[in-house]
């Protein structure tokens, strides 16, 4: 059965434990690589990652960005949104439509 996560800071990530998600907070870029890595290889079909993470691991993500699992999706941290986000749902639009309708 495949699983869902939540990664980021522990002060953005730790609301979610509410709602049944699977919360995994790190303090670092080096805990994120390896608790991507290792979610990816866990049978972790969704992870939200928050943006100030994504940020600092651009190789780790663009690894898995054409892969079928995990789905990597970008959400706003406690100190607010990058626009990383928006602007990785505007190139997928574009990529699946074939022009920006955004």
């Amino acid at each position: 059965m495949y699983k869902i996560a939540v990664m980021g800071d522990k002060d953005s990530v730790l609301g979610f434990k509410a709602l049944g998600l699977e919360v995994c907070p790190v303090d670092s870029p080096e805990e994120g690589r390896e608790a991507l890595h290792r979610m990816a290889r866990e049978n972790y079909a969704i992870i939200y990652m928050t943006e100030q993470l994504a940020a600092q691991l651009p190789q780790e993500i663009a690894r898995y960005k054409d892969a079928l699992t995990p789905a990597i999706i970008l959400i706003p941290g406690k100190e607010g949104s990058l626009g990383i986000g928006m602007a990785n749902v505007k190139t997928a639009v574009e990529r699946a439509v074939g022009a920006d309708i955004l």
